[in-house]
């Protein structure tokens, strides 16, 4: 006997839409950016590419930058949720690392940075003082995020203890780093566009140098 599906509720088509709406003002954004500019952009263009009011606009998003940045917004929650599901007793940036690693390998969901238009819009980002402005709050906030579940982690109080902000700032920093690199190589390459493979790379620089960085590893003169 199979089984019935329920159907969907009027709040679940809600939700669908809202979704549906925000993805079509995110995805406007990003073109529009990426073929005129950020200061050329403006929230009226995005909506009427949309084709949504203003009004809506401004229910989703509180500017043309937070719009065309809403994958970054996504993506840190993915992780943070990815993070949040890693074992207990797994150390907490080696579980940072895995959480990024499955989050770059989900294939129903793919990463948004992995499209080509991503990359451009975060080489975009570093030279648009706007867009730059944007990412780094979002980062920030996710960050913020990620160090409230390193802490419950650890079992410690994040605004007491150094290690939950010194582990997050850590990891996010290398995957950081990587992106950056990533976003500025030449898409022909195909060893740069392999942003998972760049990434495994530079969170092993980072353990690496921090084994080396360990006052045991070296001899003081």
């Amino acid at each position: 006997m199979t089984a019935t599906k329920p159907s969907p509720t009027p709040e679940d088509r809600r939700r669908r839409k809202a979704r549906m709406t925000r993805d079509a003002l995110a995805t406007a954004a990003c073109d529009l950016i990426l073929e005129r500019g950020s200061a050329a952009t403006t929230v009226e263009a995005i909506a009427e590419r949309a084709d949504v009011t203003r009004r809506t606009f401004s229910r989703h998003f509180s500017g043309k930058e937070d719009a065309a940045l809403d994958f970054v917004r996504r993506d840190g929650a993915r992780i943070n949720a990815l993070l949040r599901a890693r074992p207990a007793d797994e150390p907490p940036l080696l579980a940072y690392r895995r959480a990024v690693r499955d989050w770059l390998a989900d294939r129903d969901d793919p990463a948004w940075h992995v499209r080509p238009r991503m990359r451009r819009l975060l080489a975009l980002a570093d030279s648009e003082p706007d867009l730059f402005a944007a990412y780094q709050r979002i980062r920030v906030d996710a960050q913020e995020e990620s160090i409230r579940i390193v802490a419950d982690r650890l079992g410690t109080d994040d605004a007491r203890d150094v290690r939950p902000a010194a582990v997050v700032d850590a990891a996010a920093g290398v995957l950081i780093a990587a992106m950056r690199l990533w976003a500025r190589g030449d898409e022909r390459d195909a060893g740069a566009a392999d942003l998972a493979a760049l990434v495994e790379r530079a969170y092993d620089a980072l353990t690496s140098e921090a084994a080396a960085a360990t006052p045991d590893s070296t001899t003081e003169e």
